[in-house]
């Protein structure tokens, strides 16, 4: 649906939630509001709008810019309207000559020191200092502007266009301070300041710095609050103002973002945050609001093209072509080596009713129960783990819940790098901005991310735990609670199974499982993991929000459920405030999860041996489906090897990137006899592949994302598909030529198919996303409309919670002599994921390679020093990366990003797995680091193969291949 591109409603200053109501009068007019309100958002309830500069919805009233001075009957003076509030029986006058004097003699003085160049200006046509000169009628400026009239001025100042994404002109700035507000109170870096007094105050990012060396984090939250063209996108400095908009969702990280796509015709002139976008209220990071631009890189896959062998020239070919030739070579296949030969790999960046096509695609045309997804790689312990002990396989909360915490506790997971956004949120309730005393913060990571310690947030415990030892830590929390009196008897009375917390607490309680006696395995003081389970368990409401950090472990499973049950023992789930929260890495992991795309679980999370469920399922799709389970991605590899599992489809995932032990997968692509790749670039797995099928992104598409808050979002096509086809059109066309039709329009059948299928999706319809915003599942005849913001509120889907037995197992990657440090791995915030998309853009101007962190004793003990390159050996392989020394790091362990194919994170992981879902134990590998001063053997090689791979298929297109590969950092 195409919005105009109008203005969204700005009242001026934040709604206030009071139940109280206060009725006043307003130019003649009554009008009844929150006890509290301003004048300014009350006169707008009344359809008056005041005039205003310093003031917005988005901040608090600050007061500053004397525009929006207003009358009351009986008082003297003109208050600001934005910071006086409403009071019972105010009779208030927002028009008269002298408030009109008043406005046009300050709009002079704004005037009087502004270029005056309005045509020319890139916010020509959306300025609101030009609104607001049209609206007090400013026709003239006595004062003068220029250095002809001898006075002083900010006309000469230099532009600062040192951020590739936006333009900061001092010379147009007002001092009006929205943006230093935002950064301070929407974004909470707390980057800009106002320097300078009186006619000398400038804003500023820091003493004597560019915006691209200050503490600014790019996330547009001061462009957006700017009022003028003083801080500007480069984009619409370069295309001009858009013609009209379009609302979709962002196709980053689990937060989810609702953004505006502000477009002329069919190109992106800026993606603007969504003020009525449920999981970010208008907020953005640096990748959704600005790295959009891969969309349309030259590099993107525009024609299909098929090769016999990996060694051939790629040759590009029709659409009809390319996909007879990927269903003849499946078929060829099967009937080789039989029906289970195959498989497919759903991807996480996809939309569910793409997501749930390829699942079917897999059960009903390929006729086999092989399908899993890239979900398998971080979050699969989550479904495992909720859904043993609260009966369903996501998060509990919404975002907003953080709002009403006390205690936030955060578990190997860093959000102002991973989920920027939704960290802001949290910053600000740790502020207490809004909210009375900020909450109490518990970092439980074996580094010292921003939250621990930084100018504005502190964490009052951290617990520096050893990778690989999470579960003797969140243990040990449980006997303190258990042991100390702590637990809060009667929610375990009332909501828990008794059986298994009786056992559950017999065993926590043991001497064993004290932090004394796990001191040694965990590095962490006894001390401090008694306080901190002792500040968690009193709350009142302690909410625990985690990451890959808990999931990617040998033990990841047994976390999970380590962590319900702390959070069951204290009665910390089932209301605002608490509860256990996965922060999903990709846009759509949990759409992934939630449609199917396990090969034991149809969509729903149900499992695939349910006669009853199987057997719906069979009447829709109009086909017998297998009841026994499919292939997990490592089984699919090993099957490859062992020369059974010959053809894979892979939509969207980039296997030979992300998953671990990278000469392992490349052994087991190498094996296979047909792997049909869809996605926007050449990625590492579509050089093994023999058809590539371009993939559509999301701007190019239609459908569905759901986020870490289980929040169902709409996607919206905004330009047509660079090669014809959206991702769903393309596995209907690969269905039907399989002999397996597949009849749709648009991605709202595949919907409504999944609604008609899904109990938890009952209620879920476009209709109703459009009317509502957006939904959160279950949503079906037993919820609201808008579905369940808080799960487990009367009691858990299960029935009873129940707890499990969590056995500290340590790792088998453990530290010897010959391997005698643990890496860990993680994201950094300009990159994403494994890079495909942000290497494609200017934030590589922040992070343009990944590096080693090591503790400055482990770099003495090596001779290294920032900056050297050092080898990184491990169990499974070697790479070389170049070191960042850090004191972020404990001494004995090191840190990496895995954002760049070539740097080799995964070469060195290696098969370790979660022992209930096979989730990679990315976090812990045994390795050694010494200085070097040549690639590894796997680069080297990494680089041949590279090499050729763009070779061939810069021949297919007619160009070089330096013209083909990603930009140079």
């Amino acid at each position: 649906m195409l919005y105009h591109h109008n203005p969204e409603i700005d009242h001026g200053t934040p709604a206030v939630k009071s139940t109280e109501l206060v009725t006043l009068e307003i130019d003649g007019a009554d009008v009844t509001v929150p006890k509290g309100t301003s004048l300014m958002r009350a006169a707008l309830d009344a359809g008056v709008q005041v005039p205003k500069l310093c003031a917005t919805d988005s901040l608090e009233p600050f007061g500053s810019c004397r525009l929006c001075l207003v009358e009351i009957e009986g008082r003297r003076g003109y208050p600001a309207s934005c910071t006086t509030p409403a009071e019972p029986g105010m009779k208030v006058r927002t028009q008269s000559p002298k408030l009109q004097q008043l406005r046009k003699g300050v709009m002079e003085l704004y005037i009087s020191d502004h270029p005056l160049d309005c045509l020319t200006c890139a916010a020509n046509g959306d300025c609101e200092l030009q609104d607001m000169a049209g609206v007090t009628g400013l026709r003239e400026v006595r004062y003068g502007v220029g250095e002809q009239y001898g006075g002083k001025h900010h006309l000469n100042l230099q532009k600062d266009e040192s951020n590739p994404y936006f333009s900061f002109d001092s010379s147009k700035c007002i001092v009006c301070n929205r943006c230093v507000r935002a950064c301070e109170e929407t974004q909470g870096t707390f980057a800009l300041t106002i320097s300078g007094r009186g006619f000398e105050s400038r804003v500023s990012p820091g003493q004597d710095q560019s915006f691209m060396d200050s503490e600014c984090v790019s996330c547009g939250a001061c462009v957006q609050a700017c009022p003028t063209a003083t801080l500007q996108e480069k984009s619409v400095i370069k295309l001009g103002q858009a013609e009209h908009s379009v609302i979709t969702t962002c196709a980053y990280c689990g937060v989810g973002c609702g953004f505006k796509a502000e477009m002329k015709g069919n190109e992106v002139v800026r993606m603007v945050p969504w003020k009525d976008g449920k999981a970010n209220e208008g907020h953005s990071c640096v990748k959704g609001r600005f790295a959009w631009g891969y969309t349309t890189h030259k590099d993107r896959i525009t024609k299909p093209m098929i090769r016999d062998q990996i060694t051939d020239p790629w040759r590009e070919v029709s659409w009809d072509e390319a996909i007879s030739y990927a269903a003849r070579r499946f078929r060829e296949i099967q009937a080789q080596h039989g029906k289970d030969s195959i498989g497919g790999i759903t991807s996480s960046r996809c939309t569910n009713e793409e997501t749930y096509l390829v699942q079917k695609l897999v059960r009903a045309a390929f006729g086999t129960n092989n399908v899993d997804t890239c979900a398998r790689v971080c979050h699969s312990p989550t479904g495992y783990g909720l859904g043993q002990t609260f009966g369903t396989s996501a998060g509990t909360q919404t975002f907003s819940s953080v709002d009403e915490a006390d205690v936030i506790m955060v578990i190997g997971a860093n959000p102002s790098d991973a989920h920027p956004v939704f960290a802001s949120r949290m910053k600000k309730r740790l502020r207490g901005r809004g909210h009375g005393d900020g909450a109490s913060l518990i970092v439980v990571d074996p580094r010292r991310i921003d939250l621990v310690s930084s100018p504005h947030v502190r964490a009052e415990h951290h617990l520096a735990l050893r990778p690989g030892t999470n579960v003797a830590v969140i243990t040990a929390l449980a006997h303190v609670v258990v042991n100390e009196g702590l637990v809060n008897e009667a929610y375990v009375a009332e909501r828990c199974d008794t059986r298994s917390f009786e056992q559950w607490r017999e065993f926590v309680g043991r001497p064993e499982n004290s932090p004394e006696a796990l001191e040694a395995s965990t590095g962490v003081p006894a001390a401090e993991v008694r306080a901190a389970a002792r500040l968690y368990a009193a709350g009142p409401n302690s909410a625990i929000y985690y990451g890959l950090g808990v999931t990617e472990h040998a033990q990841g499973s047994t976390m999970v459920m380590g962590i319900a049950n702390l959070a069951m023992a204290c009665g910390m789930v089932g209301r605002e405030g608490v509860g256990v929260n996965p922060l999903r890495g990709q846009n759509n992991v949990q759409g992934s999860c939630d449609m199917g795309s396990f090969p034991h679980e149809l969509p729903g999370y149900r499992h695939i041996s349910d006669t009853t469920v199987r057997t719906q399922f069979e009447a829709v799709w109009g086909v017998e489906l297998n009841p026994e389970p499919g292939l997990r991605i490592p089984n699919m590899f090993e099957a490859a090897i062992g020369g059974t599992f010959k053809g894979l489809y892979c939509q969207g995932e980039d296997i030979a990137q992300s998953d671990p032990n990278t000469q392992h997968v490349s052994q087991a692509l190498g094996s296979m006899e047909c792997i049909v790749v869809q996605d926007i670039f050449l990625n590492e797995t579509a050089k093994f592949a023999h058809v590539l099928l371009p993939g559509s992104s999301f701007l190019e598409k239609d459908g569905t994302f759901t986020n870490a808050e289980r929040r169902i979002s709409r996607v919206r096509q905004v330009m047509p598909p660079m090669a014809g086809l959206a991702d769903w059109e393309v596995t209907v066309q690969l269905s039907n030529a399989l002999g397996y039709p597949m009849h749709y329009d648009h991605p709202e059948q595949i919907m409504q198919e999944i609604a008609d299928l899904t109990p938890s999706f009952r209620g879920v319809s476009y209709e109703a996303i459009e009317r509502l915003g957006s939904l959160q599942w279950p949503c079906n005849e037993d919820t609201p409309a808008a579905g369940t913001a808080i799960m487990h509120e009367g009691g858990f889907v299960r029935g009873k919670g129940r707890f499990f037995i969590t056995q500290y197992i340590p790792s088998d990657e453990k530290v010897t002599r010959r391997f005698p440090l643990l890496l860990t791995t993680g994201r950094i915030l300009s990159q994403y994921n494994v890079g495909a998309q942000t290497r494609r853009t200017p934030n590589n101007m922040w992070h343009d390679e990944d590096r080693l962190e090591l503790h400055p004793e482990d770099a003495k003990e090596r001779g290294v020093v920032d900056g050297d390159w050092v080898g990184i050996t491990s169990r499974a392989g070697q790479t070389v990366l170049r070191a960042t020394v850090s004191d972020r790091m404990q001494p004995g362990v090191v840190y990496t990003t895995f954002h760049f194919p070539e740097s080799g994170a995964n070469v060195i992981t290696t098969d370790s797995s979660d022992w209930a879902t096979n989730c990679p134990e990315y976090k812990v590998t045994a390795v050694q680091v010494s200085k070097v001063a040549q690639p590894s053997e796997w680069q080297r090689d990494y680089a041949a193969f590279n090499e050729q791979q763009l070779d061939l298929l810069a021949r297919a297109q007619d160009r070089t291949p330096a013209d083909v590969g990603a930009p140079a950092k």
